[in-house]
């Protein structure tokens, strides 16, 4: 029995100093523990971070707006509304995109924030690189909102 204390102790030791030599690699994330706990890189400060931002759920609050420390996304194809409407408008899409115009087009020219004054000339660029954007018949949405991303993204 006291050999398996002795073993558990040191092995304890261990695995605190250890990560205690990694303590400032702040591993909590953003959120409200990353504000409270800024400054503090020890491995009880950082277990608090994770925990107040586990508990009050503000973490994914923060990575939503952009707050608490936290960055949003910075391409569109993240964004769970975009996905879904290019998912359930493939087709369409396509069709407004070959043409350079229409409803699909517009809707979708919304939702990733186009400026009114740059529509027609995305809507140009969009219309010249649609075999860049649609590969293949098969080809997925995302990888068709990857692929609009890289064509606006170059234009």
């Amino acid at each position: 029995m006291k050999k398996v204390v002795t073993v558990s102790l040191v092995a304890l030791a261990v695995i605190c100093l250890g990560t205690a030599v990694w303590a400032d690699q702040k591993n909590y994330g953003c959120g409200l523990g990353s504000i409270a706990f800024e400054g503090n890189d020890g491995l009880i400060s950082q277990v608090s971070a994770a925990t107040t931002n586990g508990t009050f759920g503000n973490q994914t609050f923060g990575i939503t707006s952009g707050t608490s420390n936290c960055e949003q996304f910075k391409t569109f194809v993240s964004n769970e509304k975009i996905n879904t409407f290019v998912a359930e408008n493939m087709d369409s899409l396509a069709k407004d995109i070959a043409r350079g115009h229409g409803e699909y087009l517009d809707t979708f020219a919304g939702l990733i924030a186009v400026p009114e004054s740059q529509k027609t000339a995305i809507y140009a660029s969009l219309q010249a690189n649609f075999s860049k954007i649609y590969t293949s018949d098969s080809v997925s949405y995302l990888d068709v909102l990857r692929n609009i991303d890289s064509v606006i993204a170059s234009s």
